[in-house]
């Protein structure tokens, strides 16, 4: 794949450079900061933009969103080029907006918890190829709402298991491997959860991360 790095730490940016290269991915650009990745999506011919941009989030000037609100715009002009978020932050108003937009070739990963190198490089290619990639910690994060208000509360504890893994960006298949149960119960579960939670039917394990994150935004 082709793919843009966007980070400011220059250690990192350049140990990713390596790793992909590796991997036999074609990194175009790796650039520190929003202005210059956006730059480089601007002046690429529509044949040679990125398959993935990996982006952090806090980037200069000011260190607080600038990466996250690149990601968004990105979905907005090119929706062909996946995002990976890569960041040690999870930062609510704009990872909601950028997942309720389209969730289908965006993931994101928290640094401090991708502990193994083939968790990134799955995820970098599960994003490429229009699927979803969340860490379960992002996930939690952006479900979380007061006990007063939280729709959460009419889901058995089975359904909030299967509400986090289909989060996540699993299949039915995958959850029911992973939660030790039949796919028939998936689909059982997560025909109440949208029926508890009044979303509509969607098609696509990214489009029901889309629903669920529509519905829990803030």
């Amino acid at each position: 794949m082709r793919v843009v790095l966007a980070d400011d730490s220059t250690l990192l940016r350049e140990g990713l450079v390596r790793l992909l290269t590796e991997e036999d991915h074609e990194v175009t650009a790796a650039v520190a900061d929003a202005a210059e990745l956006m730059t480089v999506l601007e002046r690429a011919p529509a044949e040679q933009r990125p398959d993935v941009v990996v982006v952090d989030v806090r980037m200069p000037p000011t260190h607080t969103d600038e990466g996250l609100r690149a990601a968004v715009q990105i979905r907005e002009r090119w929706p062909d080029v996946g995002v990976l978020v890569l960041s040690q932050y999870v930062e609510r108003r704009y990872a909601t907006e950028l997942l309720t937009e389209d969730s289908e070739g965006v993931g994101y990963l928290l640094k401090d918890r991708v502990v193994q190198v083939d968790e990134f490089l799955d995820a970098l290619e599960r994003v490429g190829s229009g699927k979803a990639a969340f860490d379960s910690e992002v996930v939690r994060v952006l479900f979380s709402r007061s006990s007063r208000t939280d729709p959460l509360n009419s889901l058995t504890a089975r359904e909030r298991e299967v509400l986090a893994q289909m989060a996540e960006g699993h299949t039915n298949a995958a959850i029911a491997g992973r939660l030790h149960i039949s796919q028939s119960a998936v689909e059982k579960h997560t025909n109440a959860i949208f029926d508890k939670l009044g979303l509509a039917g969607t098609s696509g394990y990214s489009r029901r991360v889309l629903a669920v994150l529509r519905y829990l935004g803030t």
